[in-house]
């Protein structure tokens, strides 16, 4: 079993920045890859980026170039740097750990970016 607990949420001004945390317990937190989804009001979750247990990253098209995910095993933590945010990047952010047929998810933290 993985808990995940997010942390960093909050409310900016457009173009301004927010670092997402997301703390994990459990053994072999370096073996899942850890993503970071959202979810807009009135609409469907969807993924932001991903980090695999090799360090590969994944982003969807609209972050890229202002978002950077990150991971330090040694304190089983993932992060999430969001720069120049946008009115669009408003929602709840979720952590998730996926490994084999295991996934995990965090409660979720409010950003909100008010232009």
């Amino acid at each position: 079993q993985v808990q995940l607990v997010e942390s960093g949420g909050g409310l900016v001004q457009a173009g301004g920045s927010l670092r997402l945390s997301c703390a994990a317990s459990g053994r072999d937190f370096s073996a899942f890859s850890m993503g970071w989804y959202r979810q807009a009001p009135g609409k469907q979750r969807e993924s932001v980026a991903i980090i695999t247990s090799g360090g590969d990253t994944y982003y969807v098209e609209s972050v890229k170039g202002r978002f950077t995910i990150s991971r330090d095993n040694a304190k089983n933590t993932v992060y999430l740097q969001m720069n120049s945010l946008k009115p669009e990047d408003t929602g709840v952010y979720y952590c998730n750990a996926h490994y084999v047929f295991y996934r995990y998810w965090g409660q979720g933290t409010q950003v909100t970016v008010s232009s």
